[in-house]
């Protein structure tokens, strides 16, 4: 069924750019109150072209307000990803007595015809808490001969060596270097061959240390590394992690690292990365990724954008089958926007559908849980012809987001289908978290063990919510339905 009403697939609190395309979260940073989100940005195109550093800063991770662009190609290239940090020591000598944030980012040189591009790592520095940038005098600070991708640097300070470390993705695999000031970079080592998927390109690393089960006394490096869309591979790009240890020069994967383990089971969470220099209180690891997927990211249906972020989330690593499995929760800041609707217990499909006859939603949250052994969900954004569904597999225990129905699919021929999440020792009872907005469906399950993120385009009157269980006795033992307030995240409205 072909759509005719033009829909609104600006996200009601999902950051997008005002105008153009959007890829790679960049350079995300706290300092001084202010969450800074900087993104892959063409300025000129609703497809990937001139890159620049986009620029977005949020005080609460909910309203976001688009800020001028940051960083505009040189004669040095493209600005590609990279990273952002608080020079909180002026090892750099940028800053006087007072700190101030340095980008570490690729610059990417195209070649005559022929030749293959060049890629270096360069930076910049602001003393204005990111209004103004000076790109560094002495760019690029590394470069390299050997590797044709050599981009998307993302730097942290180490304690325990008391320098800087910086993660570098290197076409199959990522290099770790080292350095007292930012400027002056020393090789440490290479992470990657022989272990983890090669499906694609190396992109988009992060390194930082997390509790297992929030004991500081067990603590282990979680390395997320993207992997570029691959003709051969129909799940095209998303991103794997390792855990291990790392010395503040070499990476040592543990042995359930042997095995590849995928953030998101979904299409859709590709190039995140955390932000750095949280509050020593706050302690989180948060993160954000693109919203998209390079099997289609150039293809889908919009208008005057193109691209948004998951909802930032809350990264957490706890024991699951014997090993340390990456977790993930949204961001505590988003139960601000909540408008509840309705709560109930022990109610049954049939009389949760009675409760949500009336509904008309496209942004909301669900809160549900399941007893375990049952097998049900809900049909989100349905119409006459459209649903997405999304719920608990007991039978394959499982968490699933189905979106072969979801409305506008017909722009790539990978893009309807079934994902699914194994679920890890679910406990007794199941939880099912599922955010819901004009074009995505987040779903989280067993505590944030198993996720899903998934694109939708449904029509303009899909807006219609149902619950369904596989057997007619089953009970939902609880279920929250939330509206999330206009938040305006994106296009730079606050």
């Amino acid at each position: 069924m072909s759509i005719t009403t033009k829909p609104n697939y600006r996200s009601a609190y999902h950051f997008s750019p005002q105008q153009n395309w959007m890829n790679d979260p960049n350079g995300l940073v706290y300092f001084e109150g202010e969450y800074h989100l900087f993104f892959q940005h063409h300025p000129a195109g609703m497809t990937m072209g001139d890159m620049h550093w986009g620029h977005a800063v949020s005080r609460d991770l909910i309203h976001w307000e688009e800020l001028p662009i940051a960083l505009a190609p040189d004669e040095l290239g493209m600005i590609f990803s990279g990273s952002a940090v608080v020079d909180w020591n002026n090892t750099t000598g940028f800053f006087g007595d007072k700190p101030g944030l340095v980008a570490i980012f690729t610059h990417h040189l195209d070649m005559p015809e022929g030749q293959p591009a060049i890629q270096r790592q360069s930076l910049a520095y602001s003393k204005d808490k990111g209004r103004s940038w000076t790109k560094y005098e002495g760019n690029p600070v590394i470069t390299h001969e050997t590797f044709i991708d050599f981009r998307d640097p993302k730097v942290f300070w180490h304690e325990e060596t008391s320098r800087w470390v910086m993660i570098v993705a290197c076409g199959q695999t990522v290099c770790l270097y080292h350095s007292p000031d930012l400027i002056h970079w020393t090789f440490a080592s290479e992470f990657g061959e022989g272990i983890g998927s090669h499906d694609g390109v190396w992109e988009c690393p992060d390194l930082f240390r997390l509790a297992v089960d929030g004991n500081p006394s067990d603590t282990k490096w979680v390395m997320l590394v993207s992997i570029g869309a691959d003709p051969a591979f129909a799940e095209g790009s998303r991103t794997q992690y390792f855990t291990g240890d790392f010395d503040g020069s070499t990476f040592t994967p543990d042995q359930a690292s042997r095995n590849i383990r995928w953030i998101d089971a979904g299409r859709d969470n590709y190039a995140g990365v955390s932000w750095s220099d949280i509050p020593q209180e706050d302690g989180r690891r948060l993160f954000i990724g693109w919203m998209s997927n390079w099997k289609y990211a150039g293809q889908t249906p919009t208008e005057g954008f193109r691209g948004a972020m998951t909802i930032p989330r809350e990264l957490y690593l706890e024991a699951r089958e014997g090993t340390a499995a990456l977790v993930q929760k949204p961001a505590r800041e988003l139960d601000a926007a909540r408008v509840p609707l309705i709560s109930l217990n022990n109610v049954s499909a049939a009389e949760m559908n009675a409760a949500c006859a009336g509904f008309q939603l496209d942004a909301y949250e669900i809160e549900a849980v399941l007893s375990r052994g049952t097998s049900a969900g809900f049909k989100v954004r349905t119409g006459a012809q459209h649903q997405t569904l999304t719920g608990i597999d007991a039978q394959a225990g499982e968490l699933y987001v189905d979106r072969k129905a979801s409305g506008r699919t017909d722009f790539h021929e990978v893009f309807p289908g079934r994902h699914s999440a194994k679920l890890l020792e679910p406990g007794t009872t199941i939880d099912l978290r599922i955010y819901v907005d004009r074009t995505s469906v987040e779903a989280f399950s067993n505590g944030g063990q198993a996720v899903i993120s998934d694109l939708i385009f449904p029509g303009p009157d899909d807006n219609g919510l149902a619950a369904f269980a596989g057997n007619e006795d089953d009970l939902f033992l609880s279920v929250n339905i939330y509206r999330l307030s206009s938040l305006d995240a994106g296009g730079g409205r606050r």
